[in-house]
C-alpha cells in the first residue's frame, strides 16, 4: 500500500510518502528541491554514481513512521545537502527547512 499526504512544517508544504512492503516500510518526505528518507536510501550511491545530478538528500535509520523520520537525527547526507548546511546529526524537519 502507498500513502501520500501533504505535511506542513513552519508554513511550508512537503509531501510524505509511505510505501508498505513485505517486512519493511519505505518512508520519504520531499519538496521540489530535495528529500529525506529512511535507511533504504543509499547516500554513497548518490554521491559516487549520481554526483552529476546534484541530489539533495539525507537518510535517517531506524525510523518506522513519518513522525519518527521528521524527528530523527540524520545518519548520512549527500554532498549537495551539506552545501545547504544539512549535516549529519540534525533532525529531519530541520533538514527539510534548509531545502526551502
Amino acid at each position: 500500500m502507498i500513502e501520500l499526504s501533504p505535511i506542513d512544517i513552519s508554513g511550508h508544504t512537503f509531501l510524505a510518502v509511505t510505501v508498505k512492503l513485505p517486512k519493511t516500510t519505505l518512508l520519504s518526505i520531499s519538496n521540489n528541491k530535495g528529500y529525506i528518507m529512511c535507511g533504504a536510501l543509499d547516500v554513497k550511491f548518490l554521491n559516487d554514481k549520481l554526483a552529476d545530478r546534484k541530489i539533495i538528500a539525507a537518510r535517517a535509520v531506524g525510523v518506522k513512521t513519518i513522525d519518527q523520520l521528521l524527528n530523527a537525527p540524520l545518519e548520512s547526507v549527500t554532498y549537495e545537502a551539506e552545501k545547504l548546511g544539512i549535516n549529519k546529526g540534525i533532525i529531519g524537519k530541520d533538514a527539510l527547512l534548509k531545502m526551502i
